[in-house]
């Protein structure tokens, strides 16, 4: 089987081919951005994109969108986590958590598949909490300031795709794509 992968982020495709390949499915990368909407939910964003590009591509395919959840900033940046990287990054985010004392942190990661005639979705999530400091020097994005038991994802290199929420909402998507 091979399902089309729409992302502009070749760290994440990377990442799902890996995934895929697990479950006998080959991923095609179709590199483009798209305008996601604005939303209070990852789910949501998610849902609205693949809806939209729906209406563009008329064919099967999934986007993935995933954010930081930071419960000290009331789960900032949650869905605006791409925008608030490519703002104040990394550096950015330890400046606010500067003297915080409650660090947990987590990462959500949502799948929307266009399955030619609807659009369904596939969570994954995983619990840790912000570092104090940027180290590793693997992933990519928050990955450098995401601990998940005591080292970063950056740290981790291909063991955090063991781990990853991403993984976690893949495997849950790949798994419903089994079983039909």
């Amino acid at each position: 089987m091979e399902l089309t992968f729409i992302t502009s982020n070749e760290g994440k495709f990377r990442e799902a081919e890996q995934i895929a390949a697990k479950y006998g499915i080959s991923l095609k990368w179709k590199k483009m951005s798209y305008l996601e909407p604005q939303g209070s939910s990852l789910e949501e964003i998610a849902s609205l994109s693949a809806e939209m590009l729906s209406k563009e591509l008329k064919e099967t395919f999934f986007i993935e969108d995933s954010g930081l959840f930071i419960e000290a900033l009331k789960g900032f940046p949650g869905p605006y986590s791409s925008y608030v990287f490519k703002t104040i990054g990394n550096e950015g985010i330890l400046r606010l958590m500067d003297g915080v004392e409650d660090r947990r942190a987590y990462f959500l990661a949502v799948i929307a598949y266009f399955d030619g005639s609807e659009v369904q979705t596939f969570t994954g999530r995983v619990d840790g909490e912000i570092s104090t400091e940027m180290r590793g020097s693997g992933g990519f994005g928050f990955d450098p300031i995401f601990l998940y038991n005591g080292r970063t994802f950056a740290e981790m290199g291909e063991e955090k795709n063991a781990v990853s929420h991403r993984r976690r909402a893949l495997e849950g998507f790949f798994t419903c794509l089994s079983d039909r």
